[in-house]
Order: structure tokens, then C-alpha cells, then sequence
């Protein structure tokens, strides 16, 4: 069965075209992508040779189509995946800007996206993680519980909970966050976050005493900071250090966030020191933003490890 599950909204993405142009604009786009943080961390999980199963919801249509045939072909289990007659599939319209920063649309309300039912786990075995995104549980409140339902039975049965809190403003809505992420926070032993994440959830003003705060919760194990261009940094009570970032030509940043969640906890499956798993999730995140498109980067085993022997990085 799985080494890695996860649960959350699958989706397709249409993009604009180039940089800078504003979604109330007319103008190009380009898709559909198949898309969904869940979907491409568990997606980029299976390419790198790791088992891997997602649960969730799309519409009988070509848009469910186009993902769930995606992910299939890259190995990973949609058999807990719902299909639905009479709706449509969750779509995302997003633009970016020069700067690196995202804007997005999203019609997810009355689609399949957030409507799966925590499923039955029993005849599940051999889970090492369950990772949730934060974006997910913010889809909608069912939805969020149904994570939270999930997210226990597969850490009663021994798996470790990852996390990647993913913020997303247009789907927060003004709720209070720290009541969203609470019960995951509380069982989640690998953390990916964000700076401003990690100030966020931990009510922290700096850095330091986030994580300080983080790592003394008896729980969390290891903090992975994920800075963009200035690559990461990596906690745990024992060691800390940073990584730069590979020297690529950046195409698109969509995804390179969840491909780095999938990359390193690829890396700790195969007991990997911390400094590997680093270089193996920068990798693949960097390959994933050398292409248009969420999903589209060359990631693969041979292709990271290409990378990490050029050691074409930057401090």
C-alpha cells in the first residue's frame, strides 16, 4: 500500500499566459493544467518512486479527466478519488507577477474538490506520512473535518503527520487560522512552511522564537522553511543550516512549494541525513519552475540527481 497519502482538493488550473497581467483583465490564458497542491505534492511523490495515494473528488467531465489521468499514469492510487455525475470539476484561474507573487480565482464551492468522506483506513498498511495542506482545510468547513477525521485514523495507525500550511487569502475568508490548523499542528511532525506562515500559526514576531516555540511543542520534529529564492532553511532541536537555490532559469512557480513537500519527505522515507533531503526537495522544486505549468516539470529521480551532482547552487 502507500507509503504517502493524502487528502485534498484536485483541480485544474488555467494560467495567464505571461507575467503581470491582472485576472480582470481580458487577455490569454493557457490550460487546463492538472492542478490541486495535494494533487501535485503527491504527484511529484510517485515520480520519485515512492508510493503514493490521494483522496478526493472531481467531475464526470474532461477537466477530472485530464487530472486523475495525469496522476494515474505517474503511479499514483486514485481509488479513493469520487467521481461525479452532474458537476463539474474544480478550476482555478491564476495569474502571476514579476515579483514572484500569485494571484487566484477559484471555483471550488459546488464542485466534487471538497466533498470526499474520510474513508474507511483498515485494510491501509505500511503509511509512513500523511501530509495535509493548509489550503485544503480551508476549502471548506465538511471538508476540513473530514481532513481532520482522516488525519487521525491514519496517525492511529502509526503514520506521522507532514504539513504545509499554504495560505491562501482567497480561501481563508477572514477565519481564524490557528482554529483551522489547530488539530493538525498538534500531530504534525514535519512542518513546510513559509516565513510569513510560520509567523502566522506560531503568533511568533521573528524567525527564531517561531521556531523555538514550534520545536518545543513536543510534537514537531522537524521545521523545513521554504524562503523562494533565497532557498531554505532547516530546523530541527539538534542542527540548522540553509540551502541556496539551484541556478536555473525560473519559468513559472506554481507547484515548486509542494514538489519541495513531496521531494523531502521522499528524502526522510529513504533515510536520507537532513542536508540530502534539502538538496533532493530544492531540486525538484527548481525543476518544476523551469516549466509552464503546476505539474509540468522534468522531476524524476535521474533528473535530481543531475542536479544535486552539479551542485550548480546558489548561497
Amino acid at each position: 500500500m502507500s507509503e504517502i497519502w493524502t487528502m485534498g482538493e484536485i483541480l485544474v488550473e488555467i494560467m495567464r499566459s505571461e507575467a503581470g497581467k491582472q485576472l480582470y483583465e481580458a487577455g490569454e490564458f493557457l490550460g487546463p493544467y492538472p492542478s490541486g497542491a495535494p494533487a501535485i505534492f503527491i504527484d511529484t511523490v510517485a515520480r520519485l518512486g515512492h508510493s503514493a495515494g490521494i483522496i478526493g473528488g472531481v467531475g464526470a467531465d474532461d477537466f477530472g479527466r485530464c487530472v486523475i489521468e495525469r496522476l494515474k499514469r505517474d503511479g499514483v492510487d486514485c481509488s479513493r478519488v469520487l467521481t461525479v455525475d452532474g458537476l463539474s470539476t474544480a478550476v482555478a484561474f491564476v495569474t502571476y507577477f514579476d515579483d514572484g507573487s500569485r494571484k487566484f480565482i477559484y471555483h471550488i464551492g459546488n464542485t466534487p474538490a471538497a466533498m470526499a468522506k474520510s474513508p474507511d483506513v483498515t485494510e491501509i498498511c505500511n503509511t509512513k506520512f500523511f501530509h495535509v495542506m493548509g489550503c485544503s482545510l480551508m476549502a471548506s468547513e465538511d471538508f476540513c473535518r473530514e481532513i481532520i477525521t482522516t488525519m487521525e485514523k491514519f496517525v492511529a495507525k502509526g503514520a506521522k503527520v507532514s504539513f504545509d500550511p499554504n495560505i491562501r487569502e482567497e480561501l481563508l475568508q477572514g477565519r481564524d487560522i490557528n482554529e483551522i490548523i489547530g488539530p493538525v499542528m498538534k500531530n504534525c511532525s514535519v512542518l513546510l512552511p513559509g516565513v510569513d506562515e510560520l509567523l502566522l500559526i506560531s503568533g511568533e514576531k521573528t524567525v527564531e522564537s517561531a521556531v523555538n516555540k514550534i520545536l518545543n511543542n513536543g510534537v514537531t520534529e522537524i521545521i523545513a522553511l521554504k524562503r523562494g529564492k533565497k532557498g531554505c532553511t532547516v530546523y530541527t532541536k539538534d542542527e540548522q543550516f540553509s540551502l541556496g537555490v539551484y541556478n536555473i532559469t525560473p519559468v513559472d512557480p506554481t507547484g515548486a512549494g509542494d514538489c519541495f513537500d513531496a521531494a523531502f519527505l521522499c528524502g526522510l522515507l529513504e533515510n536520507k541525513p537532513l542536508k540530502e533531503c534539502a538538496k533532493i526537495a530544492t531540486a525538484a522544486a527548481s525543476l518544476n519552475t523551469a516549466a509552464f505549468g503546476p505539474m509540468e516539470g522534468d522531476i524524476s529521480k535521474e533528473n535530481v540527481y543531475k542536479m544535486i551532482m552539479g551542485e550548480n547552487i546558489e548561497a
